[in-house]
């Protein structure tokens, strides 16, 4: 009987041990930045920049031919964050879904920038290889 304890320790603990390192993994490394913060504004601008947002609306979102200005979003109550989360990642009238290539997380730090009273400037993008 004392073989069989430490095996039965040894067998409910090691689960319990891989849920626990699991979901602290999970908080760390999928959670990001919490929407309407400083850092999710700066991280949003970043995503605009490099998920290919300026190509269509402009650099910080001024608009050009292909796009509409999205500089006074934050502004115009018929753009709720819902309905701007929803046309990021499903899309419409002229705009492509981005729910492929942009995650819930994502698509909430796009939001925080483009509903910030002082949209941050990116940093500069890192030179390619």
């Amino acid at each position: 009987m004392e073989r069989v304890t430490p095996r039965l320790k040894s067998i409910f603990t090691l689960p319990a041990f891989v849920i626990l390192v699991a979901v602290s993994a999970q908080g760390l490394l999928g959670a990001g930045p919490k929407s309407g913060t400083k850092a999710a504004e700066e991280a949003g601008a970043i995503l605009f920049r490099d998920k290919g947002c300026t190509h269509c609306h402009g650099v910080g979102g001024i608009g050009t031919k292909k796009a509409p200005s999205l500089v006074d979003l934050r502004k115009n109550k018929l753009w709720t964050p819902a309905k701007i989360t929803d046309q990021i990642l499903n899309g419409g009238q002229k705009m492509p879904p981005f729910s492929d290539s942009v995650t819930d997380a994502e698509a909430a730090q796009l939001l925080a920038y483009l509903r910030a009273k002082h949209r941050p400037e990116p940093a500069l993008a890192p030179p390619e290889p």
